[in-house]
């Protein structure tokens, strides 16, 4: 006998997705928390900011790097700069991706209908910090 919780009727209602991932899948993901250090607009675009974000990481020489990341958030936070030293969830090992020429090293995670609410830690943590 099978026992479902959820009809199919009710996943679609509640917008919810059944393609599920396995969680072998899921550990795959490398989702940190970053801190914005520098921000600003690309050029000739209403939407995208380009960000450089430190993630802890060290170049060969044991300085600090810095990750830039592409978010198309310029339009929901106009005061761009009142985000620095922001803390914020981000998947960082997604394939590089070229934005009107920038490359894009992770992609910014939000929630939100109309404007993208940031997820950030409760309390500050050290830049890299893993979602585990």
């Amino acid at each position: 006998m099978e026992v479902f919780l959820k009809t199919d009727r009710d996943l679609l209602l509640n917008g919810m997705n059944e393609q599920y991932i396995t969680y072998d899948e899921f550990k795959k993901m490398d989702i940190r928390i970053g801190t914005i250090k520098e921000i600003e607009p690309i050029p000739e675009t209403d939407k995208l900011l380009r960000c450089q974000i430190d993630f802890n990481e060290k170049k060969e020489d044991g300085t600090n790097k810095l990750r830039q990341i592409i978010s198309g958030i310029h339009e929901y936070y106009p005061d761009f700069e009142k985000l620095i030293g922001k803390q914020v969830l981000y998947i960082i090992n997604l394939e590089p991706r070229k934005i009107k020429g920038f490359e894009s090293n992770g992609m910014l995670m939000a929630v939100g209908d109309d404007k993208p609410i940031f997820l950030i830690p409760e309390t500050e943590v050290t830049s890299g910090s893993k979602v585990r």
